[in-house]
């Protein structure tokens, strides 16, 4: 794919970057090449912009491994082994990793992305399509994932989490921010928000579930531990925890909120060893597992 000076000259470019580009390739060149050379003169925003402007392309490359002070890749990349990019790495479709993926700046797939063993990101991390790692996840910044996320191992994040997609992580969640999730979220450990804890249809958790502030499902929570928010606790449906369900002070635990009160009996039930204080809503069903 070759860019001329007027395909570029059409997106409206900041004028530095534009008379940069012009002394450079002159009247254009072959699209990675661009990228290629505006990343190795440290122009690394100015190849993401221009990434953003023309999008993925088809080709597919594959290495043995990556080590770089940054990467801007139109295509899809497949390593056989890890890699290991110090600032910003930006794929334009897919990217598939058999090692472990260390980033120390911002992390942007425009496909999916498949990492086998570690992923860690020094920034935030964006991935449009699907997510999965055979390990785990760690994230410095906000984590988004426009598809579904699976994890061996556990998800930090050290920012807001939004998940489009349902989401199974194998021990522990836990996010530093805000967590929305467009679907069902499965974790086999303890699930941890320090902000906003919202989920789409269902939550099971393993260990205990926290929030910092409200914590709700669009359909049942179920917990093999604790279910604790500092604000309200909201259920479509039914709940249920191994070791007690506490809200807040002064707030309120709600099941049941999007069934009829004639079917709380079988769809809102509230399962947990003592009643929770503050039930105002799902039919007390006493100790016992959903």
């Amino acid at each position: 794919m070759v860019l001329t000076r007027s395909f570029v000259r059409a997106k409206r470019p900041c004028t530095n970057g534009f008379r940069w580009f012009v002394r450079q390739f002159d009247e254009g060149g072959n699209y990675q090449e661009l990228l290629d050379t505006m990343v190795a003169a440290g122009r690394v925003g100015d190849a993401c912009w221009l990434l953003e402007q023309f999008g993925p392309t088809g080709e597919v490359r594959v290495v043995d491994e990556i080590e770089a002070d940054a990467l801007v890749f139109a295509g899809t990349l497949q390593v056989r082994g890890n890699v290991d990019v110090e600032g910003k790495l930006h794929v334009g479709g897919d990217l598939r990793v058999e090692g472990g993926l260390k980033s120390g700046g911002e992390l942007i797939v425009g496909g999916n992305l498949r990492v086998e063993g570690q992923l860690r990101a020094g920034g935030p991390v964006t991935v449009k399509g699907d997510l999965r790692a055979g390990w785990g996840v760690e994230s410095a910044g906000d984590l988004r994932c426009g598809g579904e996320l699976r994890t061996g191992w556990s998800l930090q994040c050290a920012g807001r989490l939004r998940l489009d997609g349902s989401a199974f992580v194998g021990i522990d969640l836990h996010s530093e921010g805000d967590l929305r999730c467009a679907k069902g979220l499965h974790v086999g450990g303890d699930l941890i928000a320090q902000g906003q804890l919202r989920v789409a249809q269902g939550i099971a958790a393993g260990g205990s579930i926290h929030g910092a502030m409200h914590l709700e499902a669009g359909w049942g929570i179920k917990a093999g531990g604790v279910i604790h928010a500092d604000g309200a606790i909201r259920a479509g449906e039914s709940l249920s925890a191994g070791e007690g369900i506490r809200a807040g002070k002064g707030y309120g635990v709600f099941a049941g909120l999007d069934v009829q009160v004639e079917a709380w009996e079988s769809s809102a039930r509230v399962c947990a060893p003592d009643k929770p204080e503050g039930l105002m809503s799902g039919w007390w069903a006493g100790p016992g597992v959903l």
